[in-house]
C-alpha cells in the first residue's frame, strides 16, 4: 500500500526532472530571439582615397597577403563566414573586428586623426611599427583567426616580406615633407 510520504517523494522527483528540461527549453527560446539581433556588416563598397595606397606603395605581393591575413580586421571590408549569422557568435566576431580597426584600419590610414600631442605622421610611423613588430614577434594575424582561416597563416617568407614592406613605408614616410 502506497503511503502519502511515498506519493510527495514521487511528486518531488517528477518535479526535479522537469527541471533540466525546462531550463533547455528557456535556453533555446533566448538563443532562437537573439538571432533577430545581428550586427551591422563592416562592408563598405565605397573606395577607400584614404587608404594607405595613397601614402605609400604597396606591392601586390604584399596586398594579397595583407588582404588574406589582415583586412577582415584591419580593413573597412570584412568576407563573412557563415557562422557569423549566428549569434553571440556574430557579436563576438564584430566585437573583435571594431577592436582590429581601432588599432588599424589600412583603408583609413592617410587620416589617422592627432592624438595625445602625437601628429598624424608619428601616429602612422606607429601604427606600421606595430605592424612590422606584430608580425615579427607572431602576434599577427592572430591564432584564433588562423584556426579557421588557414591561408592566412602566414609562412616565415610572406611574413618577411610584409616586414620588408612596413620597412620601407616607415622610411617612405618618415622622408615624406
Amino acid at each position: 500500500m502506497e503511503t502519502r510520504d511515498d506519493k510527495v517523494t514521487e511528486k518531488s522527483v517528477k518535479r526535479k526532472r522537469r527541471w533540466p528540461k525546462t531550463i533547455l527549453l528557456i535556453l533555446f527560446f533566448i538563443f532562437l530571439i537573439i538571432q533577430f539581433f545581428q550586427p551591422d556588416k563592416n562592408n563598405n563598397s565605397i573606395t577607400a582615397t584614404n587608404d594607405i595606397h595613397a601614402m605609400v606603395s604597396v606591392p601586390d605581393s604584399v596586398q594579397q597577403l595583407l588582404k588574406m591575413a589582415c583586412y577582415d580586421c584591419h580593413s573597412n571590408n570584412t568576407n563573412y563566414p557563415w557562422y557569423t549569422n549566428i549569434q553571440p557568435i556574430g557579436w563576438w566576431l564584430n566585437d573583435h573586428i571594431e577592436e582590429g580597426k581601432q588599432h588599424l584600419n589600412f583603408n583609413e590610414f592617410v587620416n589617422i586623426p592627432p592624438l595625445n600631442g602625437k601628429t598624424t605622421r608619428e601616429r602612422q610611423l606607429k601604427k606600421l611599427e606595430e605592424v612590422k613588430e606584430t608580425i615579427e614577434e607572431g602576434e599577427m594575424p592572430l591564432t584564433s583567426y588562423t584556426f579557421i582561416h588557414k591561408e592566412a597563416k602566414l609562412s616565415p617568407a610572406q611574413k618577411q616580406l610584409i616586414i620588408d614592406w612596413s620597412e620601407n613605408a616607415l622610411r617612405t614616410i618618415s622622408s615624406a615633407k
